[in-house]
């Protein structure tokens, strides 16, 4: 008995120097450079990570979405252009948040990646999906074209779910616009037939936090008190 009240007075003793073991770890919030939604074959199973490639020079790390944040800047705020190319995204003048499908500094930078994954490796092209949109406003993805057009891949403003094909070995960038500031949570699917174990998907959620918010959780930010004597 005494030995036994030894252990257990021991094994709290070890729990109140480790602490709460239930804390979640914070997320990596992504929010300048470049990264791309990557669909890979790991162990021989279909998977989608995160391809981070934000700390530039070639270095990569791949990250299980689950632990990540886009976060949208306050620099990305413009406004919806005119022409009916774009009349999927709001009255023009409308405030949007774009992370745009060129490389601008100082936002950030995502696209899609199947270039880990080779042509023989499947039987025809994957598919990627956005079936659902939690969040305040409008998303859409789109890509400009070369006499400033426009082509949706996403909109979640006419019924989801949107689905496109994605060949293997791509690696592409769109534009990715918000309606809103705040916090949204894209639900996104990747399909493919594997050669030859046939079709298969992968499920995965993107926590994005839009605008002049806490970057890891979408949470408004308290305003700037005032300078002295301002009125």
């Amino acid at each position: 008995m005494r030995a036994a009240a030894l252990r257990a007075a021991a094994a709290g003793v070890a729990a109140a120097l480790a602490g709460p073991g239930s804390a979640a770890a914070a997320p990596v919030v992504l929010q300048d450079g470049h990264v791309d939604w990557g669909a890979r074959l790991v162990d021989g199973a279909l998977r989608v990570q995160v391809k981070d490639g934000t700390a530039g020079s070639g270095a990569v790390v791949w990250r299980d979405p689950a632990d990540v944040v886009f976060h949208v800047r306050p620099a990305a705020r413009t406004s919806v252009p005119a022409g009916a190319a774009f009349a999927f995204l709001g009255t023009p003048g409308a405030p949007l948040w774009l992370l745009p499908q060129v490389q601008r500094p100082g936002v950030l930078w995502p696209g899609w990646n199947t270039e880990e994954i080779a042509g023989g490796q499947v039987a025809g092209p994957l598919t990627w999906t956005l079936d659902a949109v939690d969040g305040p406003g409008r998303f859409a993805l789109f890509s400009s074209g070369t006499f400033g057009g426009a082509t949706t891949l996403f909109d979640s403003g006419d019924g989801l779910p949107d689905t496109t094909t994605v060949p293997a070995g791509t690696h592409a960038h769109g534009n990715w616009a918000f309606g809103a500031e705040g916090r949204y949570l894209l639900t996104l699917t990747t399909r493919a037939a594997l050669a030859p174990s046939g079709a298969t998907s992968d499920t995965r959620q993107l926590l994005v936090t839009v605008g002049a918010v806490d970057p890891a959780s979408g949470a408004p930010l308290a305003a700037a008190d005032p300078p002295p004597g301002a009125t």
